[in-house]
């Protein structure tokens, strides 16, 4: 209570705490409107089960199991960030513009907002056509493919708006916010789920045994999020005029994974994509086979994932990580790593130490995505299996980083008030 109590003491803190929980407010009475003209109940029905739809509908905060009108959630807007990310990389006219500085940054956020709209155009319209047969029968089916198309395109446009409220006015990235608030509203299900499987029968030890992984789990999550190799440099000492400069020691902080929740998010959100569009064909051969080899807790699924871990990871640090360019700033402005020279030995030097400590983050990232899947079959407690390594790692990462965020702010607060 006395944390709290000096959260709310700085006016702006307490303005931006404030404005962040109504956008939340806001986004989570929305996800309980549904599109008028459908059974609610059947559709319900095909989310209850622990699979993959389960896993899609966590990530909307149950919106999609309602057939809300913010059903989409901040999925498209996130498939569209790492499209655009992908050709980024892929495209030298658009690595420049993201040189710019600010401008380019806005033009290519602005880019990724008219992609995100496009996805969802499409996401709707095989959502729209494999709820047909729980549409009801007053209703012509081209009048609610049209209105519903509408509906959710417009929420997916409203939920990356609420997201960029959040990031500009309130406190915290405003999309992972809204993921972050979608998994947590989905814990008292699974917590009611438990206490049924309690009171039909199954061990109590084993539900303790699995909890304890996750709280395990939990502690791991932060322990390597945290986790970091310093790298220390000296700068030489240099006389300018009659003042001397440099000769401090300092070091190079480089994270274990340096796209945090990223890489998980990415990998979870790409593989979302063939069961949400085949969900919605109705054509028995791809639903079988998506039953049987497609599975949330399957070894093809599974392999996947670990795959996309290790590329989006690797793939993630290329992007922010340029050892070229450190290398060279350190030398520019008198430095050397210890045991190093300046110059390209500097730059290999770097290179090998985010390598490995890459593979390690990746490998790690792959094992927290793996373990409570592998824990709810041994256990054979399936409550939880919607609450995987995946939605662990975003909701500890996106607290890990509010609190950082409002600790800096605290921090600055403090100094202004010494000035």
């Amino acid at each position: 209570m006395e944390i709290i109590k000096n959260l709310l003491s700085f006016k702006d803190l307490r303005k931006k705490i404030l404005y962040t929980l109504f956008i939340i407010f806001i986004y989570r009475l929305g996800t309980h409107i549904p599109i008028a003209g459908v059974n609610i109940e059947a559709i319900k029905n095909i989310f209850s089960g622990d699979g993959l739809l389960g896993f899609v509908n966590l990530f909307s905060g149950g919106a999609l199991s309602r057939y809300s009108i913010l059903g989409l959630g901040i999925l498209p807007y996130i498939n569209a960030s790492i499209i655009m990310q992908l050709i980024t990389v892929i495209y030298p006219k658009l690595k420049e513009m993201l040189e710019e500085g600010d401008v380019g940054r806005k033009k290519l956020a602005q880019y990724t907002r008219y992609l995100a709209i496009i996805l969802a155009a499409f996401q709707s319209v095989f959502m729209a056509i494999g709820f047909r047969n729980f549409i009801n029968a007053d209703i012509n089916f081209y009048v609610f493919l049209i209105y519903s198309i509408i509906i959710l395109v417009t929420g997916t446009a409203l939920v990356m708006w609420f997201g960029e409220l959040i990031t500009e006015f309130g406190i915290g990235n405003g999309a992972s916010i809204l993921i972050f608030v979608g998994i947590i509203a989905q814990m008292p299900m699974y917590i009611s789920n438990t206490i049924i499987l309690i009171q039909g029968g199954t061990n109590i030890f084993r539900v303790i045994l699995l909890i304890a992984v996750i709280l395990f789990i939990i502690v791991s999550i932060v322990f390597i999020q945290e986790g970091e190799r310093k790298i220390p440099v000296q700068y030489a000492k240099k006389i300018v005029g009659r003042k001397m400069y440099g000769g401090q020691n300092t070091y190079i902080p480089l994270r274990l994974i340096q796209g945090g929740v990223l890489p998980i998010i990415f990998a979870s959100a790409i593989l979302q994509f063939p069961l949400m569009f085949a969900q919605y064909i109705p054509i028995n051969f791809i639903q079988n086979f998506l039953s049987v080899y497609y599975r949330y807790d399957g070894f093809l699924y599974s392999s996947f994932f670990c795959f996309l871990i290790f590329f989006f990871t690797y793939f993630y640090t290329a992007i922010t990580f340029n050892p070229s360019e450190l290398a060279e700033n350190i030398k520019k402005y008198g430095g050397f790593i210890l045991g190093v020279r300046p110059g390209k030995p500097t730059e290999i030097y770097l290179e090998k130490i985010i390598s490995k400590l890459t593979l390690v983050g990746a490998t790690f990232l792959a094992f927290i995505a793996l373990v409570p899947n592998i824990a709810a079959n041994i256990t054979n407690v399936t409550s939880f299996m919607g609450l995987g390594g995946t939605a662990l790692l975003i909701i500890v990462g996106v607290a890990m980083d509010l609190v950082k965020q409002i600790d800096i702010y605290l921090i600055n607060r403090k100094y202004e008030k010494v000035i």
